[in-house]
């Protein structure tokens, strides 16, 4: 029979967790603003990430779990280094970090922002190589897509990073070429946010 394991460590109510590719590690993040890192295995946490000033909505885990990226309320999108817990660089945005996420291959990163004061939603693509390096915080993004009609809410890579898949908080899918940013398909099959 398989015996529940309770995790123990957020102040506040959870946003996201994401196991490594591996299943050895659980990555959570929440409402307190440190996410952390626990052996899957016994639930022992292993250190929390510190450098967010608000709810952390979003977060994953590169393919090899050297790398974690995390988006939050407090306007960034920042890049540690899973082992010693780092800071290896922050984006800064005009409002919150709403979803993130490593390509496949682990070469690009992506991340998307609520529409707020005042600003657009917006997905955008950096290079890792960019963002992964000394003064990887004035690193620009090769891709950038508006999102007019309602803000992104969600988002993962598609097959070969080829494409990223996007729902939206009015309930749309959509479709868009990870290298031009032209929007490939759109469907509405749900009434209402998808998160």
């Amino acid at each position: 029979a398989m015996k529940p394991i309770a995790l123990s460590g957020h102040t506040r109510s959870l946003t996201m967790i994401r196991y490594n590719r591996e299943g050895d590690l659980l990555f959570s993040s929440a409402k307190d603003g440190s996410p952390s890192v626990w052996f899957s295995h016994n639930g022992e946490r292993l250190g929390s990430y510190d450098g967010h000033n608000g709810t952390v909505w979003c977060l994953d885990v590169r393919f090899d779990s050297k790398l974690l990226i995390t988006g939050s309320a407090d306007n960034s999108c920042i890049l540690w280094d899973v082992k010693s817990g780092d800071m290896i660089s922050q984006l800064e945005t005009k409002s919150a970090v709403r979803s993130c996420g490593f390509s496949y291959s682990g070469k690009s990163i992506f991340y998307s922002t609520d529409k707020a004061m005042g600003q657009l939603s917006e997905l955008r693509v950096y290079s890792l190589a960019d963002v992964n390096k000394p003064g990887g915080n004035a690193a620009q993004p090769y891709l950038t897509i508006p999102s007019h009609d309602s803000k992104v809410t969600a988002a993962i890579w598609g097959p070969l990073d080829e494409t990223i898949i996007t729902g939206h908080d009015n309930g749309d899918v959509c479709k868009w070429d990870a290298k031009t940013g032209d929007l490939i398909k759109k469907d509405r099959h749900h009434r209402a946010k998808i998160e």
